[in-house]
């Protein structure tokens, strides 16, 4: 089969034939791709910032964004059968750890994360566990969804957590509106009566949040802090979701918050260097966020297929990977890129 191959970091990718995976053990579930999304993790992986955290060894085939059919079942597998179409939850976890059965099963103390640490979705098949299939409405097109498989349920998970702090009368800021950030707009309006406030620097990508749902958008011209102030009386935003945290977005996030304030990071890049004064003395809050849950992705997939939350997305064929990472790295996708093995 077809993948897509990183054989050195700080090179390009290359899309060449290798074997395809097998069953081994009695929860193995091999699916055949429909779709593969295409993130700016992959381009961060290309440049080496995962290689200690994961401890990957290279080559190995990238990709952590996945649906399509179920191929082939393990012996003991019986939530899905051969034909299913089916996104997967990003990390195969064990279900028996404490983290798994608390229902944190995303910090799962034995997972696997294909496409970060083992071989992951960018190819014709994946290897992955019945633990990490959802089963879809088989008219649902894989190619349509597979980015809510991270993109999706990472945006959906820090606002989910987010929801009690946003009452009717609040305020929330998002902060970023591309491939993450589009989602996490369509999420708020489906969930909270917040006001949301959109910044950004591409015209585009406002024009397209006010579509999805922000009263207000904001353009990233460098006064952007000050605006999300004057929409907020001078007082700053309950909860300001951070999807682009790098370049000074990430300080900029921080400074929109007002007292009792919450700054939820979820894009990465930078480091936050904030005086401990302004933290304690306001009582302002830092939270982190990793890709949701299991059960994220299940509440996702129902607001999905009603219709509630849609990906904006540019499609390539799979021999096209490198085009789509360049694409996204330049900043000519809207949405998010998706393969289409």
């Amino acid at each position: 089969m077809k993948a897509v191959r990183l054989h050195a970091y700080h090179q390009q990718p290359v899309v060449e034939d290798v074997p395809e995976p097998t069953i081994t053990g009695p929860f193995d579930v091999v699916v055949k791709i429909g779709g593969a999304g295409v993130c700016r993790t992959d381009l961060h992986i290309i440049e080496e910032q995962w290689a200690e955290k994961s401890g990957v060894r290279l080559p190995y085939t990238i990709g952590h964004e996945n649906a399509g059919w179920v191929h082939e079942v393990g012996s003991a597998v019986s939530n899905v059968a051969v034909g299913d179409t089916v996104i997967l939850h990003p990390t195969p976890t064990c279900g028996l750890c404490h983290a798994c059965r608390a229902g944190n099963d995303m910090h799962c103390e034995n997972s696997t994360f294909p496409g970060i640490n083992t071989d992951g979705g960018m190819a014709e098949y994946l290897l992955t566990s019945a633990r990490a299939c959802i089963k879809l409405n088989p008219s649902t097109r894989p190619e349509d969804v597979a980015a809510l498989a991270d993109a999706g349920i990472t945006a959906y998970h820090a606002v989910r957590k987010a929801v009690p702090l946003l009452y009717p009368g609040t305020t929330c800021v998002v902060n970023g509106a591309g491939g993450l950030g589009h989602i996490g707009i369509q999420a708020l309006a489906a969930l909270t009566a917040t006001n949301i406030v959109v910044v950004d620097r591409n015209e585009d990508a406002l024009k397209l949040a006010s579509s999805l749902g922000a009263e207000h958008t904001v353009v990233a011209d460098g006064k952007q802090v000050e605006a999300v102030l004057d929409l907020t009386g001078g007082n700053g935003a309950e909860v300001v979701l951070d999807f682009v945290a790098e370049q000074g977005a990430q300080q900029d996030a921080f400074a929109m918050t007002r007292r009792n304030g919450s700054h939820f990071v979820i894009g990465y890049g930078s480091n936050i260097d904030l005086p401990t004064i302004d933290i304690i003395s306001t009582e302002r809050n830092v939270i982190g966020n990793l890709v949701g849950t299991y059960n994220d992705l299940v509440e996702l997939m129902v607001l999905a297929q009603a219709g509630k939350v849609t990906l904006h997305t540019k499609q390539f064929p799979l021999d096209a990977a490198l085009d789509a990472l360049a694409d996204l790295d330049a900043g000519r996708v809207r949405g998010r890129a998706i393969l289409t093995p």
